[in-house]
């Protein structure tokens, strides 16, 4: 009987943590913590499993990486934080999550794009208004000087902001 040993390269390893954060599964995703993975690891587009978990609408294996630390405002290659992905699919209670923990409600990409303006440009009302209340800027102007109340008058969602 021959031995057939598997070996895994560290992306590879980190694929597949991100993909256990991508599916939810809170039981592999502790597994992997317990062996020492980095909560915060990333992949080759800069995701983490944070930003995955919640993109994908996963409330516990969200909840699982903030109690073990995960970086509420890890951002991607693009400089996306989980919320802005959360604003812009409409995943309230995810939001409330990440705002408890600290997610920053006005961290914009690299485009200077924040959560409050992804939630207006996809029409999810209830998402402006928790921002809001959290304390977005509704006057954050992005690289083409757009603010989430101008993006706001465009699509006749004006009402929002008063």
């Amino acid at each position: 009987m021959t031995d057939h040993k598997i070996n895994f390269t560290p992306e590879q390893i980190t694929a597949l943590f991100i993909d256990t954060a991508r599916s939810g599964d809170t039981e592999l995703l502790s597994q992997f913590l317990e062996a020492g993975m980095p909560v915060d690891c990333i992949d080759s587009r800069g995701y983490t499993p944070l930003i995955v978990a919640t993109y994908n609408d996963n409330l516990e294996a969200a909840k699982l990486l903030l109690e073990k630390g995960a970086n509420p405002d890890a951002a991607d290659l693009k400089g996306a934080t989980a919320l802005s992905g959360v604003a812009f699919k409409g995943f309230d209670t995810i939001a409330d999550l990440l705002i408890e923990h600290g997610a920053s409600v006005d961290k914009p990409n690299h485009a200077g794009r924040t959560p409050l303006m992804f939630a207006v440009m996809f029409g999810r009302e209830a998402m402006v208004t928790k921002l809001l209340k959290a304390g977005a800027n509704p006057d954050h102007k992005d690289i083409e000087d757009v603010s989430a109340r101008i993006l706001a008058q465009r699509q006749g969602l004006e009402h929002l902001f008063s």
